[in-house]
Parts: structure tokens; C-alpha cells; sequence
């Protein structure tokens, strides 16, 4: 069974639609959103079954250029 992580971005001004098209390029989301606040971007991916989540997360999507900062949050359970 997958992980589902979010991971929320933090771009360097003035890149984060250039950011979001990288990630999109590279399909590795389920889903990806532009977010207001704190965080440009919500990534939601499904890690496979196997892949450490944190080699996942900093060499498949913090590998982006344009990225300052990152969130990652796993999840448990779906209710």
C-alpha cells in the first residue's frame, strides 16, 4: 500500500509557476495546488510501497529549482 504525504511549498518570489510546472512535468502528484498564505504550493503524492518518504520527497520534489522551504506531512488513516 502507498503513503499519502502532502508537502507544501514555499517558492522564491516570483517562480512558483514555473515550480508548479516542473512537479507537474515530472507526475509524481496526485494532485498539486496553488495555495494563499504561508505555503505557494500543496503537493499531494502517493509514495510507493517500499520508497523511504523522505528520499522521495528531497530528491524527486525539493530537486526543483525554485524552491525555498518545504512541509511535509504523512497521514495514517483515512476515515
Amino acid at each position: 500500500m502507498s503513503d499519502c504525504v502532502f508537502v507544501q511549498l514555499r517558492c522564491k518570489p516570483g517562480t512558483t509557476y514555473r515550480v508548479a510546472e516542473a512537479l507537474v512535468l515530472k507526475e509524481l502528484h496526485s494532485e498539486l495546488y496553488s495555495t494563499s498564505g504561508e505555503w505557494d504550493l500543496l503537493l499531494k503524492a502517493y509514495v510507493p510501497e517500499g520508497v523511504d518518504v523522505g528520499k522521495f520527497v528531497n530528491e524527486r520534489v525539493l530537486d526543483v529549482d525554485g524552491i525555498e522551504r518545504s512541509l511535509t506531512t504523512l497521514t495514517f488513516k483515512a476515515f
